[in-house]
């Protein structure tokens, strides 16, 4: 059977979105593996994303439920920061796994995660670091991205997004800045080194 790898994000002006189907399409490269890009529920109103030139959402990602988590064999969650933590939006669906922690249904699966920052200072490791508590909470087994990637993550001749815990973009205070290929590069590899590292749990289970 083919090992299941969900990517499940919030995105607001559709930097995470554009990192998740980069990591699909690195996902997607490693033979046997099945990728689903999701979409969490909104929490704000149609009103408000409006006046934050919000991007509309990806239909072609739909929206996932908390349930449907149990499915996967590995998630790879994705999500803005806000003010140094994953947006509130991520946090809303956390919360609303209790009934899977309950039951243990996460527990065993790896999971990893990628972020978008609107600065170089504005979160990019503490975002990872504190969304790792979800992850504890779950059993789950953080998989990071490390300098697997190679001599790429040590270059400092541009500016870039991105760390050891996972793929990562800056978006500018407005949104304004697009992902750029490093930081795309970046992504691809995240998927492919994800997806190989659950095709093997899976297969050892």
């Amino acid at each position: 059977m083919a090992t299941k790898i969900y990517i499940v994000y919030y995105s607001t002006w559709g930097h995470v979105a554009t990192l998740a189907e980069e990591i699909k399409k690195g996902a997607d490269s490693v033979p046997g593996v099945e990728v689903t890009v999701w979409r969490v529920p909104e929490t704000l109103p149609e009103e408000v994303l409006g006046k934050m030139h919000a991007a509309p959402g990806r239909e072609d990602h739909p929206v996932i439920t908390a349930s449907q988590l149990a499915e996967a064999d590995g998630i790879l969650f994705g999500f803005p920061t806000r003010f140094g933590m994953m947006a509130a939006q991520m946090k809303a669906f956390f919360d609303s796994t209790g009934g899977l922690w309950q039951e243990g249904s996460l527990a065993g699966k790896p999971a990893g995660v990628f972020l978008a920052t609107g600065t170089q200072g504005g979160g990019q490791e503490t975002t990872a670091l504190t969304a790792i508590t979800q992850l504890t909470h779950h059993g789950m087994l953080f998989v990071p991205v490390g300098y697997t990637h190679g001599a790429g993550m040590f270059a400092m001749d541009e500016v870039k997004g991105g760390s050891p815990y996972g793929a990562g973009t800056f978006a500018s205070k407005d949104g304004s800045r697009t992902p750029s290929d490093a930081e795309l590069a970046l992504a691809a590899h995240q998927g492919k080194y994800f997806a190989g590292i659950a095709k093997k749990l899976k297969n050892n289970n």
